[in-house]
């Protein structure tokens, strides 16, 4: 008993002084114990099933009621910092968050410029999808916290371009339009058109202006707008959606769309 009541003191001053995750550094700092003592102590927690290893060198403590449960974190987003920083939640989970879509998914969509493969992993029974993207895309976020936590989400107008640029990250191209109707009915005034084209600029793709004009067009955005769209279009067709095996040229904006496509989708 009185192994585990000093195991139980020892969790106890670790827990307080983290954010939810436990490292060897955390040890050393707070138990006053050598970084290989720190080592050897978390592996025997982890042996005994106190703490859950959720990557190399980081832990979560189970709680009872969790013991038999894949996933024992009350908010798997606590997890991106720690495993994908640089990097935010994006995608269908941001706008999940601004209320873009009533859709709920599984997953986690997160980007990163980490270096990593994209695709859908699963961590601490939690899947997430991860889109490894260049450096300079990581921008156009805001902060969020959980207890004391900090987490980087994409705000709704880099969530809107993030998916537009990226369809699979919105859930497909159809849900992609969804959301845009949703964004364009809760941001309307000029500064939040102005920050979509200054964010689009900084992303730098034909394509995505492209994508974005069309998508504006058919919301009725403004002919500033519009124009800021077409001032950068680049040479050649972009594909609305890849997968689409009939599709038909919208020649204004050099945009490849679904053949059964038309402006009454956009109503729908």
């Amino acid at each position: 008993m009185k192994n585990i009541s000093e195991r139980q003191k020892r969790l106890s001053a670790i827990m307080r002084s983290t954010k939810g995750m436990i490292h060897v550094d955390d040890l050393v700092k707070t138990l006053g114990v050598k970084n290989a003592h720190a080592r050897q102590l978390l592996s025997s927690w982890h042996r005994q099933g106190v703490l859950r290893r959720v990557a190399h060198g980081k832990y979560v403590v189970i709680s009872p009621a969790a013991l038999k449960q894949k996933q024992v974190l009350e908010n798997p987003w606590v997890l991106v910092p720690e495993l994908y920083s640089p990097g935010y939640i994006g995608g269908w989970s941001a706008a999940e968050h601004w209320g873009l879509t009533e859709q709920v998914f599984r997953s986690i969509c997160v980007f990163t410029s980490k270096r990593t493969h994209s695709g859908t992993k699963e961590i601490q029974g939690v899947d997430f999808f991860v889109r490894h993207v260049s450096s300079r895309f990581i921008f156009g976020t805001q902060t969020i916290w959980h207890e004391s936590v900090k987490i980087q989400i994409s705000d709704p107008h880099k969530t809107i371009l993030d998916i537009l640029h990226y369809p699979d990250t919105g859930g497909g191209v159809q849900h992609v339009l969804d959301c845009f109707k949703e964004y364009a009915k809760l941001y309307k005034n000029q500064d939040d058109r102005s920050k979509m084209i200054e964010y689009a600029l900084r992303i730098d793709s034909g394509a995505l202006f492209k994508k974005l004009g069309y998508f504006a067009e058919m919301a009725g955005f403004d002919r500033v707008f519009l124009a800021a769209c077409k001032k950068h279009l680049t040479e050649g067709h972009a594909k609305l959606d890849s997968a689409a095996k009939k599709q038909r040229l919208i020649t204004r904006w050099k945009l490849l769309i679904p053949e059964s496509w038309s402006t009454h989708d956009y109503q729908r």
